[in-house]
């Protein structure tokens, strides 16, 4: 091929429109399926930006260009990160140059604002790469596609956890019609009809309500109050109709339930306390909402919980540590923070704690809990709206991040960008030394 300023260079500029997974036109859905099939199936997740990056790189791979792009971070963040970087350093690129996120808007009357960074690509790169963020530029060996400086480390799901720490997993799951999570008017017409009845219901929460205060209702039966619960006729024409909707559903799961209508799909609620984290919040908090919860509120699936659980494990999820491995690993709805059980905490990297380390840790719950009791009838959402956060409250999250991060790196760290190297350096070691030997062969009689 002949180009005319042979010897020289070329630029080519353009501007990839912004358009999520949802809500792509049909012939944007078509260039998604003509860039990443039948490579990837789940390309559908993928941002519309994903396929002009792909592409570049492609283009790099073929010609020895170099491109470079403004773009969301959100294929920075989260689960993207695992379906299209892979592709990208397959076609031997890498990072060369990289901002970390900044908020963009435009000058139009209807203002779009959204979260970006700029990326550089190259099948080219010198010895040192920059990345820029937090008003300074470093030289740095390598860029991680998290753009952080730190070894090419994709994170992925874990079904338990990395480190030492409780078990979470997902909220209670009704798959219910409705029938069994009334509204309050519906709660108290069930009441009047049947006082009996009240001690069945419990306080049901999920994001909104941990974080604003309130909350929805349910009906909580165990397998041993069956048979009482049955001659209270409201709750058994309830539990008729949850069985009628399991049914007739297309879902296998309400289907394998519908001979159980009073009770939720799943059930993990039990008697002991238990720490409940919402699975979206406003990325504009300083510190990630949770809560203890007790046998008389039951958490739902929008929320993850830890039940059993040790106190200092709050502090850890309080963190800024935590606030901002999860903004990062986990992605983001919009522009709010998402939480996983599997893909933030069960990959969350924790030093071996010593029995020292959790009373100090378990003291800084306790004071951010009474903290928080001090204020009382305040929310999560009053409490932690960073202009109007208690200068008390503040305080108790301070001495928590002082007391963790000395068990890390024997001082405060001095930005999230030093929190996040050390996080993935700490995730890269453990995950190493987790992970089975190479090549090692399997003994004989040994099962699959």
């Amino acid at each position: 091929m002949d180009f005319e300023n042979e010897g020289g260079e070329t630029y080519l500029c353009g501007n990839p429109p912004y358009q999520g997974s949802v809500g792509q036109t049909a012939q944007q859905k078509e260039d998604m399926a003509r860039v990443f099939a039948p490579a990837l199936k789940t390309y559908k997740d993928l941002d519309y930006v994903a396929a002009f990056v792909l592409k570049a790189a492609q283009f790099n791979n073929f010609t020895g260009a170099a491109s470079a792009f403004v773009t969301t971070n959100s294929i920075t963040q989260g689960e993207q990160v695992a379906m299209l970087w892979p592709l990208v350093f397959k076609e031997c690129n890498t990072i060369n140059f990289a901002h970390t996120s900044f908020l963009w808007s435009n000058l139009a009357s209807n203002k779009a604002a959204v979260t970006c960074v700029i990326l550089g690509l190259t099948t080219n790169p010198g010895s040192e790469r920059k990345l820029f963020g937090e008003g300074t530029v470093r030289s740095c060996a390598n860029i991680s596609p998290y753009l952080v400086a730190a070894d090419t480390v994709i994170v992925t799901k874990r079904s338990s956890a990395l480190s030492a720490i409780g078990h979470m997993q997902s909220g209670n799951k009704p798959t219910d019609g409705g029938h069994l999570t009334p509204s309050t008017e519906e709660r108290d017409q069930i009441i009047a009809a049947s006082p009996d009845a009240r001690r069945f219901l419990k306080r049901y929460v999920g994001s909104r309500e941990l974080i604003n205060g309130g909350g929805r209702w349910c009906i909580w039966i165990e397998d041993d109050d069956l048979e009482e619960v049955n001659r209270i006729d409201i709750l058994r024409d309830r539990f008729e109709k949850v069985r009628e909707m399991r049914l007739s559903s297309n879902g296998t799961q309400a289907n394998e339930n519908a001979a159980t209508p009073h009770r939720f799909v799943f059930a993990p609620h039990s008697r002991h306390a238990a720490i409940a984290v919402p699975n979206v919040s406003s990325e504009r908090r300083l510190f990630l909402p949770c809560e203890i919860t007790g046998y008389d509120t039951v958490v739902s699936n929008l929320a993850s919980v830890i039940y059993d659980a040790p106190l200092w494990n709050l502090a850890l999820i309080a963190s800024r540590l935590h606030l901002v491995w999860i903004a990062t690993v986990c992605g983001r709805l919009k522009t709010d923070i998402r939480y996983s059980n599997t893909l933030g905490w069960n990959t969350f990297p924790v030093p071996t704690l010593t029995d020292k380390n959790k009373v100090d840790l378990t003291r800084c719950a306790e004071d951010i809990l009474l903290a928080r009791e001090h204020h009382f009838p305040a929310t999560i959402a009053d409490l932690y709206a960073p202009e109007n956060m208690p200068a008390d409250l503040r305080a108790a999250h301070e001495r928590n991040d002082e007391v963790l991060e000395r068990i890390y790196i024997g001082r405060r760290f001095k930005n999230d960008t030093e929190r996040l190297e050390k996080l993935f350096d700490l995730y890269t070691k453990m995950t190493a030394s987790a992970a089975p030997p190479q090549g090692k062969k399997r003994k004989a009689g040994a099962s699959a």
